[in-house]
């Protein structure tokens, strides 16, 4: 997607190897304008998949997660990261190391918003390693419900989640792809 890669290329900043910080319009500041068209683009990818509901991982995926759902004329599912003491009763977990965070969370929805009838649509906001993509589809599975694409903003395509992905079956899209980057130096697999 050609005004994502624009805008990664003018307010990205790879920090190393591993590390794309993307804050300034993605996560922490967020480009309505950009999300729109993610949520137009997405939307367009994934059409003629008969998707009921798109689902994400709390919390910076939801900014595109929403702008696909309102174009697809779906609901949004937020998967939780993190425990809730009103969150006990009928609802689904599985585990998901964060390698950014080094640390495991049990990834949580509540029975109620995902059926067994639902397809469902996940979005994301990165792909690296892969686990969070596994985690999401492994938490839809569980609920009885069908992973009927799984759409990334950003991916790196030099780390092995979207090899993970695919090898586990999964339709996966990715709107900018990262071959290499280093401090300063980003490089998309179409350059």
């Amino acid at each position: 997607m050609d005004a994502l890669k624009k805008k990664i290329r003018e307010s990205g900043k790879a920090l190393n190897k591993h590390v794309l910080l993307v804050d300034s319009f993605l996560n922490h500041q967020v480009d309505c304008q950009l999300m729109d068209e993610i949520g137009d683009e997405f939307k367009r990818l994934f059409e003629n998949e008969n998707i009921t509901k798109v689902a994400t991982i709390e919390s910076s995926g939801i900014a595109p997660a929403a702008m696909t759902a309102l174009k697809m004329g779906v609901p949004l599912v937020i998967f939780k990261k993190s425990a809730s003491a009103i969150l006990s009763e009928g609802i689904y977990q599985t585990e998901v190391f964060s390698f950014t965070k080094r640390t495991s969370y049990q990834l949580t929805v509540k029975g109620e918003f995902i059926k067994k009838d639902d397809r469902i649509l996940l979005i994301d906001d990165f792909l690296a390693n892969g686990e969070a993509a596994i985690g999401g589809a492994r938490l839809i599975e569980r609920a009885g419900a069908k992973v009927s694409g799984i759409g990334i903003v950003i991916s790196k395509s030099f780390q092995p989640g979207k090899e993970k992905v695919l090898s586990a079956g999964y339709n996966v899209k990715c709107l900018a792809e990262i071959e290499d980057m280093d401090e300063g130096f980003i490089e998309f697999a179409d350059d």
